[in-house]
């Protein structure tokens, strides 16, 4: 085991913990926006589908039930005005980290190949070259990479955790770049519905794909715009002939989504209402915070969309988040994201309305 423990960096979050112990001995409690886990109850109707299909005794499919298949590939029309779509081009996941982190080797990349991601980004995009023993390197711009080694590019917008959206033409000339030098782009779109400043689109849509879905994926999951991290929730789309293998890879390993929880995704994937109505909670939060960051002396960069403020002093991330602490307030240091992120911190939507306050109120002060 340790092989492969060896391939992997420290969990980052490991680091924040005698800081959560600081902000917790605050008089008024914590006010926890490091991890961005939502915080809001899972609307009722996706538990009433989860509870109806409690009766569940049967093994489920790893591509799921045709009513999953065809909740998805609605939704992809309806909300992202992608065209064409079957069933082919869909494939339900366990949650969107699992994807992220064993996709590569899923995909058969070892050593000798490159993953690209965002110099700030998600460290599951590295932890999954690692694991696959594959290559991984940084980019400001993917088009400036070698592409002689690289096998999979990653995409990140809206990004986590800056929260910059790629605009519609920038995604057209990647996706060009990509497929004229055989590359597989996959583009993490989790956080595409909540647009502030921007207004997100995907490589699924024909005005940046050309109607055509070859050597691209899309990630989208429910955990932050239905609340349904503890669902474990997700899916990829896009190529047939990336999903297809992927599929069966998929089968003999048994990474299946539970049925239970197959029946919530179809009805939170068919009701917009409750979408808009988390949407309006954390645009409400996002202004509360913004305002309160701001006469605290930090500038924020970025941050039209996704559930984070990125957000700077000009000083050290762990002097910042010692700072916060002090107030009782946890944040992520920027530098979990890469090295740019060093003076920086991710400070999360991801709290009640009036631990938000609370936050606010000791800024303010």
């Amino acid at each position: 085991m340790s092989a492969v423990t060896d391939r992997l960096p420290d969990f980052p979050w490991d680091r924040l913990a005698p800081y959560k112990q600081t902000a917790a001995a605050h008089p008024d409690g914590i006010v926890d926006l490091s991890v961005g886990t939502p915080v809001d109850p899972v609307p009722e109707l996706i538990q009433k589908a989860l509870v109806d299909a409690a009766d569940s005794p049967g093994y489920p499919t790893v591509w799921g039930t045709p009513a999953l298949r065809d909740a998805i590939t609605g939704w992809l029309e309806r909300r992202l005005g992608a065209r064409d779509l079957t069933h082919r081009h869909v494939l339900p996941v366990v949650g969107s980290k699992e994807l992220v982190a064993w996709l590569p080797t899923q995909l058969g990349l070892g050593p000798g190949d490159t993953v690209g991601y965002p110099r700030l980004a998600y460290p599951t995009y590295e932890v999954g070259a690692r694991l696959a023993r594959a290559d991984h390197e940084v980019y400001d711009d993917p088009t400036e990479l070698d592409p002689s080694r690289l096998r999979l590019l990653w995409l990140n917008s809206p990004s986590n955790p800056t929260g910059k959206v790629i605009p519609r033409q920038e995604l057209a000339r990647i996706v060009a770049w990509a497929r004229e030098h055989g590359v597989l782009l996959v583009a993490d779109e989790c956080y595409l519905e909540l647009g502030w400043e921007a207004d997100p689109v995907s490589v699924l849509h024909p005005d940046v794909n050309g109607g055509s879905y070859d050597g691209i994926l899309a990630v989208h999951s429910l955990s932050k715009r239905s609340n349904l991290a503890g669902y474990r929730a997700a899916f990829v789309a896009g190529d047939p002939a990336v999903l297809g293998p992927l599929l069966e890879i998929r089968k003999h390993g048994g990474m299946m989504t539970s049925a239970p929880t197959q029946a919530a995704v179809v009805a939170a994937l068919g009701d917009d209402a409750h979408v808009q109505e988390q949407r309006a909670r954390y645009a409400a939060r996002r202004e509360v915070l913004r305002a309160a960051l701001l006469s605290h002396g930090f500038r924020i960069e970025h941050s039209e969309a996704s559930l984070y403020l990125w957000a700077t002093r000009n000083e050290s991330c762990w002097a910042t988040v010692s700072r916060l602490a002090d107030l009782g307030i946890l944040v992520a240091p920027g530098d979990f994201y890469g090295t740019a992120g060093e003076n920086f911190v991710r400070v999360a939507l991801t709290a009640t309305d009036e631990r938000v306050q609370a936050a606010a109120t000791r800024l303010m002060a």
